[in-house]
């Protein structure tokens, strides 16, 4: 899939997929929910809203209030490649707060999940 089509996507249909990859695995709403908060700056309040709107998934990173500036402690492979190494500054972004979510699926606890 290309980039495009990926900002393209809705956040209202990728959130809900975010939060059941979590809950299948024993994991929260409300601990998926913490994970794009630290990631994006957003409150819980704005992240609902993101939710239940058309906003893209692209809009959704460009307009967050405060990408955490520990984001890039983040390290590892989604779907075969680094993070850290990703050139488009929106994919990696994208692929950052998926990263975030395979580790709480994988069971791996809170403190270090969010890098401080």
């Amino acid at each position: 899939m290309n980039n495009e089509k990926v900002y393209q996507m809705k956040f209202s249909k990728i959130y809900p997929l975010l939060v059941s990859k979590a809950v299948k695995k024993g994991r929260t709403q409300s601990e998926v929910d913490q994970i794009i908060t630290w990631l994006t700056g957003y409150s819980e309040t704005k992240l609902k809203e993101s939710a239940e709107t058309k906003v893209t998934y692209a809009d959704f990173f460009n307009q967050a209030p405060s990408l955490n500036p520990n984001r890039h402690l983040i390290k590892g492979s989604v779907c075969g490649v680094k993070v850290e190494e990703i050139k488009e500054p929106l994919m990696q972004e994208i692929r950052y707060l998926d990263k975030l979510i395979d580790e709480l699926a994988k069971g791996k606890k809170m403190e270090h999940i969010l890098r401080k």
